[in-house]
């Protein structure tokens, strides 16, 4: 089972249509951060930003906003959705739930080739963490969790874990640029070892840790900026 390089998706983006071009740009700003939660968007903003014409950017946002990577919070204006506790509830029970299963699956179907790509991801994500380097380390890490859950052959579960990661990617831009990733039990090289031996109880046992350890990162920072109760 081959996963897509990088550079493959590059190219593939290049043959897209324009609007599916402007969706996945527009996609990804959202889903690492570069559009921070509460940020408003206009239509003009976008298209000089991304340099497209404003009927494919009406469409990014129309398709965005139906995912929930979006929001319209009244007077047209388009807002990345700021999270609260309850949200953040919800999106870390809904992760624990599919994301062990989908490392469980992955383990049994990884090939020598496929663990190889897993571990030079990853080791560009530790470079990443080295060289303090945010963004870097936002779309290693995201790219380390995407090839491995396509590696679960289980599509539907697969979208439907995108969709969460929309959701949350704001915030966890701002977490990691505030505290950072540093100094957190590397969950990572655990389910490389286990993918290694085809352990799925061990991939799908660390990917929950990983998970958890994710999202009360976050819910850590929703509460710092809370501040005491009154």
């Amino acid at each position: 089972m081959k996963l897509i390089t990088l550079a493959q998706d590059q190219a593939g983006r290049a043959g897209l249509p324009v609007h599916e071009q402007v969706y996945r740009r527009l996609r990804e700003m959202v889903l690492f951060g570069d559009l921070e939660p509460g940020q408003p968007v206009t239509i003009q903003g976008l298209t000089d930003h991304l340099g497209a014409g404003m009927t494919p950017v009406r469409e990014a946002l129309r398709r965005l906003t139906a995912e929930g990577a979006l929001q319209f919070s009244g007077n047209r204006r388009i807002t990345v959705p700021v999270l609260d506790a309850a949200a953040i509830e919800e999106l870390a029970l809904a992760r624990a739930a599919l994301e062990p299963e989908l490392a469980r699956r992955a383990a049994a179907r990884a090939s020598a080739q496929d663990i190889a790509q897993l571990t030079a991801t990853d080791a560009r994500l530790d470079r990443a963490i080295a060289a303090g380097d945010v963004s870097l380390y936002l779309r290693e890490n995201h790219r380390f969790h995407a090839e491995l859950t396509a590696l679960a052959g289980a599509p539907i579960l697969q979208s439907v874990v995108d969709g969460l990661w929309l959701r949350f990617g704001p915030s966890l831009r701002a977490v990691c640029a505030g505290a950072g990733p540093l100094g957190l039990p590397d969950r990572h090289k655990d389910m490389l070892a286990a993918i290694g031996r085809a352990d799925g109880d061990a991939a799908a046992a660390a990917m929950a840790l990983d998970v958890t350890q994710g999202m009360e990162r976050i819910a850590a920072h929703l509460d710092e900026r809370s501040g005491p109760a009154d």
